[in-house]
């Protein structure tokens, strides 16, 4: 192990942001906040890097762990303290200078900051507490910042915290206690919920003062994610959305993030994927977690203890309406919009446009069309003015065989698999690379 006590500021941030990359962070920030114009950027609009903004706007943060050094041993972890990699950490006033030098070269709009644990959960909170301290007090910084709390800190530093980020997230990690015995074994599920708790709390608290005091502070207005491994441990898919339904019911979560397992280390309690990470079934996670935020489907509905894994061949809306045949095909002119939303190819947008429109008149299928309907999948499900669209029958067999010859946007192959994090440094169009000399003055904004 080598601990980069005397690095250079570039190579720390070589290491520290290739070391975040695991993290996922791809959400919009949820928060519509303008700066006050005696600081430097806003919220409004914001989100995280690799996302579009409301306006159409692709949006990057500066993406980066505090440290990753860490006194945890989680198994799958490449920062796991028995992992002998080259160790590395910022101060407060490094992290300062690197973010607000990139914002002023027009980088990135916000930061992501993440930690190993340094020493212990209530040091590296603290750390993460004054370098955002300072972000928003000394450098005036008003931009977004998700940061990510410790499961063990003290309640005192999450609330201070709080009140500096836009979001925070605490990872579960793992989608069972079980699961998180076996391959964290110095992490505890009770640990990590308290935080999630105590956020939610607090955040309901603030509402209420800021009914009262309109200017009061706000405490994390984005709200909070987390994050599960998928495919390092048994669990179903059933199991999985259970916990995000669950997570989401009890806690109040902006967000659920799935994250395919990639084989980083070695250990013999870690299942081999000769396939490589398994894509196709975090996307059917992510596709089912959208139906239960924004179409109304819960977790029982979609799978079951007889049935817990989903269809790697079909989406998991087209998959529970070809088992609930029984409630189509639906009349667009009469159904309501939450039986419009399990239309397959209707979305919520189109749904409401449908709800909207029929009001003034009588609708057809072209007119739906027009309204984002996608009847490549709709077509076997509605009716409309009494009749379908062509001749159909409502047999699973003949549906499946139809909906599996249109072509769906899947993960690529696993050979095209590239997990390289985009570095703040690409770019195509240059002749030569760039000197470390080079390097070093456009992080300190001299270029």
């Amino acid at each position: 192990m080598r601990i980069g006590q005397s690095m250079g500021l570039m190579e720390k941030l070589e290491i520290l942001s290739d070391a975040a990359k695991y993290d996922v962070a791809c959400t919009s920030s949820g928060v519509d906040r303008n700066g006050d114009g005696k600081g430097i950027g806003n919220c409004v609009a914001a989100g995280i890097c690799h996302s579009f903004s409301a306006d159409g706007r692709c949006i990057s943060l500066l993406k980066i762990l505090f440290t990753n050094e860490c006194i945890y041993d989680c198994k799958y972890c490449m920062n796991r303290a028995s992992n002998d990699i080259p160790r590395a950490s910022f101060s407060p006033d490094e992290i300062c200078e690197l973010t607000m030098g990139f914002y002023r070269r027009n980088y990135i709009e916000g930061l992501f900051l993440s930690s190993g644990v340094l020493y212990s959960p209530d040091y590296t909170m603290e750390l993460l507490y004054q370098t955002l301290y300072k972000l928003r007090t000394v450098w005036h910084f008003q931009g977004y910042i998700h940061v990510k709390a410790i499961p063990g800190a003290s309640q005192r530093l999450i609330d201070q915290t709080g009140f500096l980020a836009d979001r925070m997230s605490i990872n579960l990690e793992l989608p069972t206690a079980d699961s998180l015995r076996m391959l964290a074994p110095n992490k505890h599920r009770k640990t990590i919920l308290k935080p999630m708790r105590q956020i939610q709390t607090r955040m309901a608290e603030n509402k209420n003062e800021l009914m009262v005091y309109r200017h009061a502070p706000k405490f994390v207005p984005a709200g909070q994610s987390t994050q599960m491994i998928i495919g390092a441990t048994p669990e179903t898919d059933y199991q999985i959305v259970s916990v995000a339904q669950s997570l989401y019911d009890q806690f109040s979560l902006k967000r659920v993030f799935y994250s395919a397992f990639v084989q980083v280390t070695e250990d013999s309690s870690l299942p081999a994927l000769p396939g490589g990470p398994p894509l196709l079934r975090e996307h059917r996670l992510y596709q089912a977690d959208w139906l239960l935020r924004f179409y109304g489907f819960r977790a029982e509905e979609l799978l079951s203890e007889d049935k817990p894994n989903f269809n790697v061949l079909l989406d998991p809306k087209c998959d529970w309406a070809l088992r609930h045949l029984d409630q189509f095909p639906v009349e667009i002119n009469r159904a309501d919009f939450y039986t419009l939303l399990r239309v397959p190819g209707i979305g919520n947008k189109s749904a409401r446009r449908i709800v909207k429109a029929r009001k003034l008149g009588v609708l057809d299928f072209a007119d739906i069309k027009k309204m984002g309907v996608v009847l490549k999948r709709a077509l076997y499900f509605i009716t409309c003015k009494g009749k379908m669209m062509y001749p159909t029958k409502l047999e699973e067999d003949y549906i499946t065989r139809n909906l599996l010859n249109l072509d769906e946007k899947l993960p690529v192959h696993k050979e095209e698999i590239r997990y390289q994090q985009l570095s703040l440094f690409d770019d195509m169009r240059l002749s030569r690379e760039p000197t470390r000399e080079e390097r070093l003055q456009a992080v300190g904004g001299q270029i």
